[in-house]
């Protein structure tokens, strides 16, 4: 008998959730203008010519041990633009206004890429959003980049630099630039610093001062921006390679789990509360790990704007249902493109994230 009641107040529970979300859609669709800033590791996405001098990208190559063919790179390019395509909601019916990428080889992949977004869309009836894009070769040892994808209707482009992560005790090393963007967004000018931090390669611990050489180096860029334009809004994003809690994200960057008290000049990780409910963007050995972060500082925060028209609204993982896998163990893990060297023709092994800014109309 208790089976029976239970079913519909789960269903009456998640009637008034989905009406309760339906509501502050339709509220911050009338009273706001919204902006999607979204981040996507699209894992490898390399082309299919050996160009690298250095032959990091053998790998990924007809004759190379992935078998990486034109088919297999156009229906991964196909695929990503189907997820990016998908990030849209009431308040954001065209899109994020910006878009940070990791994992790419080069600007022809970009290119590519925001060709067969612009495909889709109009397959779909639908105007097609014109991205354009922010790259930069980075003297990476793997051969790949950080970028950038912006939609000219809500992002104003401004300027671009690039930081070269260095490590004092390793002169030599060698890993993906971190891009900082400049643009305006309504009427304020923000700056979105991309990311792809240095693996855990070796273990967690032991590589642990790497991530938090390059969160030093993020939280750097951050007080330089802001010692020409202290109002400014700063979000730092990309793949951590560290959770929200770790060293790297919490104690060298500073980046809080709460927004209650941070100043205009900190950090506050709206993706630390959600790692805790459970959702990640990534899973290892049956445990979920959440390094596809987007941190905004107090200056994007409301008990700080008084000064600017934008701030943070809210934050989630776009782990879309199609982006899932259903084959046993790997059930609801991101659908990569290979596992254990097979073929999946999937998406990335990454699920998406974005967060939300407003501005009153």
């Amino acid at each position: 008998m208790k089976r029976y009641l239970i079913l519909p107040l789960v269903a009456l529970i998640a009637l008034l959730s989905n009406a309760q979300n339906k509501q502050e859609n339709e509220t911050a669709k009338n009273r706001y203008q919204v902006f999607g800033v979204a981040f996507y590791n699209l894992e490898n996405l390399f082309d299919t010519i050996p160009n690298n001098p250095l032959g990091r990208d053998s790998e990924f190559t007809p004759q190379g041990p992935r078998q990486w063919t034109g088919k297999r790179y156009w229906s991964k390019i196909n695929n990503l633009a189907r997820a990016i395509c998908n990030f849209t909601t009431p308040t954001t019916p065209n899109g994020p206004a910006f878009i940070g990428v990791s994992e790419i080889e080069n600007r022809t992949v970009l290119e590519d890429l925001v060709k067969a977004i612009d495909r889709r869309l109009e397959s779909e009836g639908k105007t097609p959003w014109n991205l354009q894009i922010v790259h930069h070769d980075s003297p990476d040892r793997r051969g790949v980049d950080v970028g950038a994808l912006y939609n000219p209707r809500y992002f104003r482009f401004l300027n671009v630099s690039n930081t070269l992560l260095t490590v004092e005790s390793q002169p030599h090393f060698r890993t993906r630039d971190q891009m900082c963007v400049t643009g305006v967004m309504g009427k304020d000018t923000v700056s979105v610093i991309v990311n792809h931090w240095p693996s855990r390669l070796g273990g967690q611990e032991q590589s642990s001062y790497l991530r938090e050489a390059a969160a030093a180096t993020s939280k750097h860029i951050a007080d330089s921006l802001w010692q020409l334009r202290p109002n400014q809004g700063v979000i730092i994003m990309g793949d951590l390679n560290d959770d929200p809690h770790d060293r790297s994200c919490a104690k060298v960057l500073g980046a809080v789990k709460k927004p209650d008290g941070v100043k205009p000049h900190e950090f506050y990780n709206p993706f630390w509360s959600i790692l805790d409910k459970g959702i990640g963007t990534l899973a290892y050995q049956s445990q979920w790990n959440l390094f596809d972060q987007i941190i905004v500082s107090g200056t994007l925060l409301e008990s700080n704007t008084a000064k600017t028209d934008l701030h943070y609204w809210k934050a989630q993982v776009n782990n879309f249902e199609f982006l899932r896998d259903t084959e046993g163990s790997r059930q609801n893990y991101p659908l990569r493109t290979y596992s254990g060297g097979v073929f999946l023709n999937g998406y990335s092994d990454h699920f998406p994230t974005e967060i939300f800014l407003i501005r009153q109309r």
